[in-house]
Formats: C-alpha cells, sequence, structure tokens
C-alpha cells in the first residue's frame, strides 16, 4: 500500500488544529515520517509508533519543519514508548546535530544515539527501503533544503520541500503520481512558490494531481489552491491534516 497521511500544514508556526509541516510517507512495507514540524510528533502518533518507522525525513532545519524532533527524541528517551529495536534513522541536512548539541548544550549529538541515528543527507541522496526508494535533490530556499521523490509498488511522489521554483525540483516532480508542493507566498520570491507557480510547475512536469501544502500565513487556503488549479488545469486540492491520501 501506498499512502500519504497529513501531519501538519501551517507555516510558520502551528495554529489550532494545525501543526507545521509533516507527512507519514508509506509505501513498499516501509514508513518514513517527512518532515518533523510543531505538533505533528501528536498527529504522527494517531496512525503510528515511533517503533515502527524506519526511518525520518527532514528537508531543512527551520524550526516549523524541525521542531518537534527535539519532542520525538524526549518520547523515545524518556516516555517510555514502545522499546526500539534499532535508533531511527534520521535523515536530514548535516548540521542537524550541532543544532541539536546547541539547543541541549552539549559538545556534540552523540547523546541522542541510543534513539535517532543521524545521517546527513546530500544532492542525489538515494534511499532504499523495502520496496521503497526516496531519492533527495537540493533545491532553492537560501540554506541547504532537499525536496524528495519516492518511488513505491508502481507509483511515485515528489515533495517540495520549501524553496523557489529550480530545475532540481522540475526532475523531482517529472511525470509523478502526486506532487505534494508549498505555496508560502503571493508574490514571487526566492525561497518560496506563489499559487501560480506551483501549477506551473505541475503543469509542465506533467504530473497526476497537485496537493498544496504549507500555504503561508498572508493566504487564505481555499483561495491559494483556486489559484493554483487555474493555472495547472488538472488535480488539484488543498493537503488537510489527517487525511490520508492512498495511493499517492
Amino acid at each position: 500500500m501506498t499512502a500519504l497521511t497529513i501531519l501538519g500544514t501551517a507555516a510558520p508556526y502551528p495554529q489550532p488544529d494545525r501543526p507545521c509541516s509533516g507527512y507519514l510517507l508509506r509505501g513498499g512495507g516501509a514508513s518514513v515520517w517527512v518532515d518533523a514540524g510543531p505538533g505533528s510528533l501528536a498527529e504522527l502518533l494517531r496512525h503510528t509508533t515511533m517503533a515502527e518507522l524506519d526511518a525520518i525525513w527532514i528537508s531543512h532545519l527551520h524550526l516549523d519543519h524541525v521542531g518537534d524532533l527535539l519532542n520525538a527524541y524526549y518520547a523515545l528517551a524518556y516516555g517510555q514508548l514502545p522499546a526500539l529495536s534499532r535508533p531511527v534513522p534520521v535523515y536530514a541536512p548535516a548540521a542537524l546535530g550541532a543544532r541539536i548539541a546547541g539547543f541541549f548544550e552539549q559538545p556534540d549529538a552523540g547523546f541522542v544515539g541510543d534513539v535517532l541515528e543521524l545521517r546527513p543527507l546530500h544532492d542525489g541522496h538515494v534511499l532504499e527501503l523495502g520496496g521503497l526508494t526516496v531519492t533527495s535533490r537540493l533545491v532553492d530556499h537560501g540554506i541547504e533544503a532537499y525536496g524528495l521523490r519516492a518511488s513505491a509498488d508502481g507509483h511515485t511522489l515528489a515533495y517540495s520541500g520549501d524553496c523557489a521554483p529550480c530545475s532540481a525540483l522540475d526532475e523531482l516532480a517529472d511525470g509523478v503520481d502526486l506532487l505534494l508542493c508549498e505555496v508560502d507566498s503571493d508574490t514571487p520570491t526566492e525561497v518560496h512558490h506563489t499559487p501560480e507557480q506551483a501549477g506551473a510547475l505541475a503543469r509542465r512536469t506533467g504530473v497526476g494531481r497537485l496537493v498544496v501544502t504549507h500555504v503561508g500565513p498572508s493566504l487564505v487556503p481555499s483561495v491559494a489552491t483556486a489559484r493554483a488549479a487555474e493555472v495547472f488545469g488538472g488535480p488539484t486540492v488543498c493537503a488537510e491534516v489527517g487525511e490520508t491520501l492512498s495511493p499517492w
């Protein structure tokens, strides 16, 4: 079964009943927590346990995409959750270890190793988890940031993370069944998509359907989705917390 469960969509801070960016990606017998924005851990635990995760994947280190990784560490280390058979691999920009060490006032991030195994992403990184393949590419966001392409069970999905339009994202999105794209800006910037840019991305890469997420505070989600749909001309919906899309 390939399935994408929406855990959070808010930007740049959590809102009532709307956590920040987080998604549960399942396919090929594997489960991956994609982005760990504030509030997304609680939603994740509605659908699975930390022990059942095969990996955590973090697009970039802005707080609204990584904040709940600290809560995940506390949950695993002190929360008496189901015991892990091994540390959960965390694929993220290399600076994550220094961020965690600084937060906890430790010389390095080695102290999390019993429960979280930090593994750096790089451009072109390929992760194989059973029948699930996740490919990461550097995208344009002003800091080290990644989008992904996932393939499993004959289905494909792309996720923009946070970024401006760029060739790497076009390559990730090319011909996918489902494109999950952030729409943070009302006008073009060097770090985010507008609704029209998300729609244009979906159109030029020939995706099957577009799911609008991470709608910024200057935009109304329903209006932003309609704007993206007008440019795309194909199936377009707004990501809703708690919704599961299956197959991708």
